[in-house]
């Protein structure tokens, strides 16, 4: 069932009161709501109008671990995306000499869920203070960044970004690039659905399983199955 277009708005309230799971966030900052937006079309839509999201904030094994839970998104695929080089392997984005970051893609129904809403996901999920780093993660492929697909993208992350910023959310400035999206390369097979498939990995144990574990508890209402306690059993 569609939810309202009030309830479907995202809210500094809620993110800044949440930051402090994944990122270190200033107290006392002011909730900032976006101005009221008018509702889409309401229609007999027999097919689903499915939207994408591009999203790099961090190692793609723990970004796709997140999207592909929430409800209304269809897919998350994990890949490269906002360098040079055509069809880059893993090794070679790895160097950084290609300008890929490693990213998710996201095929979501907006009707389902909205670009707001995803934007306070990716946000809320890793340390946009950090400049080309993530935990113990180093390099330009581990940039945080939006590559937005339209404008009205772009100007919902440009909106959201100065708002985190005036409203002391981060103790640091946001550094998180907003570029147009101009290309996607699906990363190796192997990547797909890694945490999934490979739970007891160190990295995945280390890293993946803790920020997976904090996301659920913190966006409950928008997993699309509600119920991950055997997950967080050791």
């Amino acid at each position: 069932m569609v939810t309202s277009n009030l309830s479907r708005r995202i809210t500094l309230l809620g993110l800044i009161a949440l930051t402090g799971a994944f990122a270190p966030a200033a107290a006392n900052a002011e909730p900032v709501d976006k101005p009221a937006k008018a509702s889409p079309a309401s229609a007999d839509k027999k097919e689903k109008k499915l939207e994408v999201a591009t999203f790099g904030n961090g190692c793609f094994w723990c970004t796709e671990a997140v999207f592909e839970e929430l409800k209304g998104v269809e897919s998350a695929v994990s890949g490269y995306s906002g360098g040079r080089v055509p069809n880059p392997t893993y090794e070679q984005v790895c160097t950084g000499a290609t300008g890929h970051a490693e990213v998710i893609q996201v095929t979501y129904d907006p009707e389902a869920i909205s670009f707001p809403e995803l934007l306070e996901v990716f946000w809320m999920t890793h340390d946009p203070t950090t400049l080309n780093q993530q935990g113990p993660d180093h390099g330009t492929q581990y940039r945080s960044a939006v590559f937005y697909h339209n404008d009205e993208q772009r100007k919902e992350a440009e909106y959201y970004k100065q708002r985190l910023d005036e409203s002391g959310a981060f103790n640091a400035p946001i550094v998180t690039e907003i570029t147009e999206f101009k290309k996607f390369y699906p990363a190796e097979d192997y990547h797909q659905q890694y945490f999934e498939a490979n739970p007891r990995q160190p990295y995945c144990r280390a890293v993946v399983k803790p920020k997976v574990i904090k996301f659920r508890k913190a966006f409950k209402d928008k997993l699309k199955v509600n119920d991950k306690s055997h997950d967080e059993e050791e």
